[in-house]
């Protein structure tokens, strides 16, 4: 099958890690130094791959955003989500908007269908609402998509 890991170069470490699924730059650099690559051998591998195409922040954003959409996730929690991966600031912004328009994303919709599924109702005390707009914004909804989805239950 595969020598073991210490025969390994560091490109194919990578390549393995990215015949599964995509990861950001940031996500492999660590993953090599995991596995005690020197910087230096990592920063040329990650090159050598970016400039193959082999790896790109940019489909690695698209990808992770799609995935947490269909999870219901709000836009507040997703770029979170992609900052803590080590994604910049331009590549998440170009990201989000290539995939709101392919996608047409609807971000108020979401809200809702994401608030329906887990509750059949607005709650009818105040601590019951309070519950159901935790749960939205611990998704990453903002205000407007909360209150929006509230009131179409």
């Amino acid at each position: 099958m595969f020598p073991p890991s210490s025969e390994l170069t560091p490109r194919e470490v990578a390549i393995q890690m990215l015949s599964r699924r995509e990861y950001s730059r940031a996500e492999l650099a660590r993953k090599l130094q995991q596995k005690s690559f020197q910087p230096d051998e990592i920063d040329a591998c990650l090159d050598r791959l970016e400039e193959q195409n082999l790896q790109s922040d940019e489909r690695f954003a698209e990808s992770f955003i799609r995935s947490r959409i269909l999870r219901g996730q709000g836009g507040i929690r997703i770029k979170g989500e992609l900052r803590q991966r080590g994604v910049d600031q331009e590549t998440l912004t170009t990201a989000f908007a290539a995939v709101e328009e392919r996608e047409a994303v609807d971000w108020f919709e979401l809200a809702h269908d994401t608030l329906s599924r887990r509750f059949s109702s607005p709650g009818d005390t105040p601590k019951e609402r309070a519950k159901r707009e935790r749960f939205l914004a611990t998704r990453g909804f903002n205000f407007e998509q909360i209150r929006y989805a509230l009131s179409c239950l």
